[in-house]
């Protein structure tokens, strides 16, 4: 029963991780009038996320921590189609100059997405505070690997990383891609991915060890998955791999190229 558990989790993280992903880039996508709807609806499904998040935090189950580890990825969503829509973003939305030094590129990076970041970490401490002393902190533990993960990733990528898809930057944010460093990896890269084993290990602890209960296996094996696929994003990085074709049914074709006249 516990390995059926464990599957079934990884599997269900598996799924919400490229579903919800496409979806947010296929509405993202869409004609500007529609933005705004996307992001009312959105908007619902972060507030259900949130009733949901309190409503499990005495609930000690394997739904319980299903539920929760769903509310924070809800809410996670919130903020990837604010941001992807252009909602929440950042004061400058211009390019980066050309001639400018590293930390004036640190600094202008920050200034596009600042208001991104403030609202990532402010809904952060809101649903630790809300979880901590808590029986079921797995909506916490989930919005803490999101943030780490996407924090580990936005610095990789500003330091310089092999590869890296500016296709999912829709049009109006084409221009954050000046930020970005197409190089061999920093040494940050390393660091990152020994965290997020370590981490991804004690997650595996949690869910193998003889003494968990059912609610724990549930719990740790949706964290571990979680944590295994940002190991896999930031492996993208530097591997030649087309990571886009995961979502291309999400994403827009270019046009086909019609045939020159002779």
């Amino acid at each position: 029963m516990t390995l059926v558990a464990i599957i079934a989790a990884i599997a269900y993280t598996v799924f919400v991780w490229w579903f919800s992903t496409g979806v947010i880039l296929w509405l993202d996508r869409r004609r500007a009038h529609l933005r705004p709807l996307a992001m009312a609806g959105a908007t619902v499904m972060a507030a259900v996320s949130a009733a949901a998040l309190l409503a499990t935090l005495r609930v000690q189950t394997p739904v319980g921590a299903l539920v929760a580890f769903s509310a924070a990825i809800g809410l996670w969503a919130w903020h990837e189609m604010s941001f992807l829509a252009g909602y929440v973003t950042g004061p400058r939305v211009a390019p980066c100059p050309s001639d400018a030094g590293a930390w004036t590129r640190f600094r202008l990076a920050a200034s596009t997405l600042i208001f991104h970041e403030l609202a990532l970490f402010a809904t952060a401490a809101v649903v630790v505070a809300a979880s901590w002393g808590q029986p079921n902190p797995i909506a916490a533990a989930t919005f803490l690997v999101l943030l780490a993960s996407r924090l580990s990733a936005k610095l990789n990528l500003f330091l310089g990383v092999p590869n890296f898809s500016e296709e999912f930057f829709p049009d109006r944010l084409r221009y954050m891609t000046s930020y970005l460093r197409r190089s061999p990896a920093s040494v940050l890269f390393p660091l990152s991915i020994t965290a997020g084993v370590a981490v991804a290990m004690i997650e595996a602890w949690g869910a193998l060890h003889t003494g968990a209960s059912a609610f724990q296996t549930t719990g740790y094996s949706l964290v571990f998955a979680l944590t295994a696929l940002a190991l896999v994003e930031h492996a993208f990085m530097v591997l030649p791999l087309p990571d886009t074709a995961l979502w291309r049914w999400a994403m827009p074709q270019p046009a086909p190229t019609p045939p020159s006249g002779r």
